[in-house]
């Protein structure tokens, strides 16, 4: 740092000679409070230590009271302009050719690579998939038999009787599965009385404690086998 000293006020500054826009920072030997001025701007004000700075570019004065005492300092600004410049402005210089940005070329290209790829394995897989052969819907008939071949394994009376209101409900437009099995019975045909036992056995299993008579189950499985013959 090269320090200017002021006799007058015994204030040191630096740097020695400032130029437009530099920070100015002096040194008081005792606090100073400074006036307001628009010669300068005042960055900071800490005691002795004063930072201005000014973008006139001319001598200004630095002004305030120390110890109850007005004082002054001159700070000399240096024009960043050298002697003799006619201001011109410099020739414009052409601009350089940059050259061609091929990254997004080689992106592009890639990423349609990787979709070309992508649908030639869709369209391989879908070559080596197999159609499954689309089997034509069970009727009632078919499912009731079906359920109760299966039911003769575990000869569960319970859903005997459920397979049987589902089969009738599908077949005849006066029975639903909602029927209770007292409401079901007299609508049964004479070719179907059993199929009262079939359900009041199913109800037994269901919502009773003892446990139905599975000696006849086979026979009841048979004869409901014969409403859908």
């Amino acid at each position: 740092m090269i320090l200017a000293v002021l006799l007058l006020v015994g204030a040191t500054f630096s740097p020695k000679s400032p130029t437009i826009g530099d920070l100015v920072t002096i040194e008081f030997p005792a606090p100073v409070k400074l006036e307001a001025s628009r010669d300068y701007e005042v960055i900071s004000s800490e005691g002795k230590r004063v930072v201005v700075r000014t973008f006139t570019p001319k001598p200004f004065d630095v002004r305030g009271t120390m110890n109850g005492a007005p004082v002054r300092v001159t700070i000399p600004v240096a024009s960043v302009i050298k002697p003799g410049d006619l201001m011109s402005p410099a020739a414009l210089v052409a601009p350089r050719p940059t050259a061609y940005p091929r990254g997004p070329f080689i992106a592009i290209a890639i990423a349609a690579l990787v979709a070309i790829l992508a649908w030639v394995l869709v369209f391989v897989k879908a070559k080596k998939r197999v159609a499954k052969p689309v089997l034509p819907p069970m009727s009632a008939e078919e499912r009731f038999r079906k359920a109760v071949l299966e039911l003769q394994m575990t000869r569960s009376w319970g859903r005997l009787a459920d397979a049987t209101r589902v089969y009738l409900s599908a077949t005849r437009p006066d029975i639903s599965t909602d029927l209770t099995t007292t409401e079901l019975v007299p609508r049964l045909r004479d070719q179907e009385k059993f199929v009262a036992h079939i359900l009041r056995q199913g109800d037994v299993e269901k919502f009773s404690r003892r446990k139905p008579d599975a000696n006849d189950f086979d026979e009841a499985a048979k004869k409901a086998l014969e409403l859908a013959s």
